[in-house]
């Protein structure tokens, strides 16, 4: 009998670089890899539609959100009686749950990057050349500071590593929802090819960069500045860069960036690094307000109906007062 194996992850660099590491090292383990990318307010709904039941599972870069929590437990507690299950993160755990009590076998670090937790993880079963697609990861996720990073970049001319780092992030960037695409980029890396090789990647990193330029312009005419946070509504580009350049622009403690979509309101959250914490925030508001959010303390998203999106602005602005 054929064994098979599902890969759910992050669409970003961490989790497109960590699902070439889990791929290039269980190849040879498996007939059939099938690659498929969610997020956390995704991931039960991507779970009952794409997994098949007579697969291998392993999650890679997806926090575990409240609004589906239970539910999502009882997936995990089903899959895990019947297959292997393998659940790899570094986002803060969820209000109420011990990432380390999940079904399945669990590798969890807020401190490092998704794509370094997975070479660590898969490391016996690894070229060691893969270390390079981990520190992409690892860059572009702003967790290049670990002592593993730090010790593992000795080996390498860093100047290398960051500009093929940039090239992934950026390409990936201007590649948001293109799903085939980011499976032959997972493929590609899992040869340990680099990224700078793809030439459609390069060509759409390039693209994104001038992009960018554009946006950090459009920004500082449309930002809308309140006490204590700075936001901005349909920015033409990167949600993330958006609210970070609102944030720099403005000059306050959190820049938010919206996206309407039909009736939510998607948005993208960055802070300034040690001064509030956006996962606790989130995970408190949102709920209230029948949303979702989450993160990592300095860069988080959130969703909440269009409807009482001036309300959760207002409840935020709130909480970063008190913070402050």
């Amino acid at each position: 009998m054929s064994r098979r194996l599902s890969i759910f992850a992050h669409g970003d660099s961490d989790g497109v670089a960590s699902a070439a590491i889990a791929v290039a090292a269980l190849k040879r383990e498996y007939d059939d890899i099938r690659i498929y990318f969610s997020h956390p307010a995704g991931l039960y709904d991507d779970l009952n539609e794409l997994y098949n039941s007579g697969s291998d599972l392993i999650i890679l870069d997806i926090a575990l959100n409240e609004s589906h929590l239970s539910n999502l437990l009882e997936k995990f507690e089903y899959i895990s009686r019947r297959n292997n299950l393998v659940y790899i993160d570094h986002h803060p755990e969820p209000l109420g749950l011990r990432i380390k009590d999940l079904p399945g076998q669990v590798f969890h670090d807020i401190n490092s990057s998704t794509s370094e937790l997975t070479y660590r993880f898969f490391e016996e079963y690894l070229d060691y050349d893969m270390v390079r697609v981990a520190l992409y990861g690892a860059i572009s996720d702003y967790l290049d500071e670990t002592s593993w990073v730090k010790r593992m970049l000795e080996y390498w001319d860093k100047r290398d590593i960051y500009y093929e780092a940039g090239v992934l992030s950026q390409g990936l960037e201007g590649s948001r929802r293109l799903y085939d695409f980011k499976r032959h980029v997972v493929r590609h890396l899992s040869e340990n090819r680099l990224p700078s090789m793809l030439s459609e990647l390069l060509v759409r990193a390039l693209i994104e960069r001038v992009n960018n330029e554009e946006l950090r312009k459009w920004v500082k005419k449309n930002v809308i500045k309140k006490n204590y946070l700075a936001y901005v509504i349909d920015p033409p580009g990167s949600l993330g860069k958006a609210a970070l350049y609102s944030r720099a622009i403005a000059d306050t403690l959190v820049g938010v960036a919206i996206s309407k979509r039909e009736k939510i309101a998607e948005m993208s959250l960055r802070a300034r690094r040690n001064t509030v914490d956006l996962n606790v925030i989130l995970r408190k508001i949102t709920p209230r307000l029948n949303g979702c959010g989450g993160g990592h303390s300095f860069a988080a998203g959130a969703r909440v109906p269009l409807d009482r999106l001036e309300e959760f602005l207002d409840k935020l602005e709130s909480e970063l007062e008190k913070t402050s």
